[in-house]
């Protein structure tokens, strides 16, 4: 299928050191750009050196170390490069309007280039996605169960509703393999056990709920937010007391500031 095209449009990806948009930097930036003319797709992928640490926890998705990126240009030297291979077309990517757009705009920015999307359009692919095959409580009723929902957002029937749902992926999905996000097959990962089921819908590394502090890969328990990203929380806090009562006064959970108090008690 052609695209029908009334302007040229730059379908884009963009790696990170970390996902927020404001402080991390781009690490690699792929584009593949649509002529309305109907010219042959044209391709630009870039490595970039962000100049700032690489979250471990984007290492573990993209695979891309601070080494291999060492000799790399930073994105000063590649932006007029890359604004000029977009010009003026429209911008399309998957979850591209939360992400990657605004990252992008932020870097552009940085090196004083104004990259306007007020006069472009965004073809977020995500959202068709979640539109199309809606992840409510009722339409995951009807795929599992079909069913519809009566009293919608009465807590006991979406209750209700809720253990029809479970009950029904508990039968659907037995025996039934997984490929996961790096293209591996899990075996039958549904089970009707409950510690299955909670190491497949949790975050085993993540330590509270407001997923502020985690385990690495070595059991070591690091922040997983701000300056100290990936940093064991015992070393930074001996050494930086300063930042220690920072997060006792500020609207941390109870739950972090607890864990926090805990780890320097048994630490003292």
């Amino acid at each position: 299928m052609n695209f029908n095209l009334d302007r040229d449009i730059c379908f884009f990806d963009i790696e990170a050191t970390g996902l927020n948009v404001i402080r991390d930097r781009i690490v690699q930036i792929a584009i593949i750009k649509y002529f309305k003319n109907g010219n042959d797709p044209e391709e630009l992928v870039l490595l970039i050196n962000p100049g700032i640490p690489i979250s471990e926890e984007a290492i573990a998705v993209h695979g891309i170390t601070p080494h291999s990126l060492r000799n790399k240009p930073t994105f000063q030297q590649v932006a007029q490069k890359i604004y000029d291979f977009i010009g003026n077309a429209d911008m399309g990517g998957y979850n591209s309007n939360r992400f990657d757009v605004p990252l992008l705009m932020e870097e552009f920015a940085r090196v004083g280039l104004d990259f306007d999307m007020s006069k472009r359009r965004s073809i977020d692919i995500q959202r068709i996605f979640y539109k199309m095959e809606p992840r409510t409580l009722r339409a995951a009723l009807r795929f599992y169960c079909e069913k519809d929902l009566t009293d919608a957002h009465d807590a006991l029937a979406d209750v209700k509703a809720t253990v029809d749902v479970f009950k029904g992926q508990l039968e659907k999905y037995e025996n039934q393999d997984m490929i996961d996000g790096d293209g591996e097959i899990v075996k039958s990962p549904i089970k009707n056990d409950m510690q299955i089921i909670h190491e497949f819908t949790n975050d085993l590394k993540t330590i509270d709920a407001t997923q502020r502090l985690k385990y690495n890969n070595e059991g070591v328990i690091v922040f997983n937010f701000g300056k100290y990203t990936g940093q064991s929380v015992v070393e930074v806090l001996s050494k930086d007391k300063q930042y220690y009562h920072w997060i006792l006064n500020k609207e941390f959970s109870h739950q972090v500031k607890q864990i926090v108090k805990k780890l320097m008690k048994e630490n003292e």
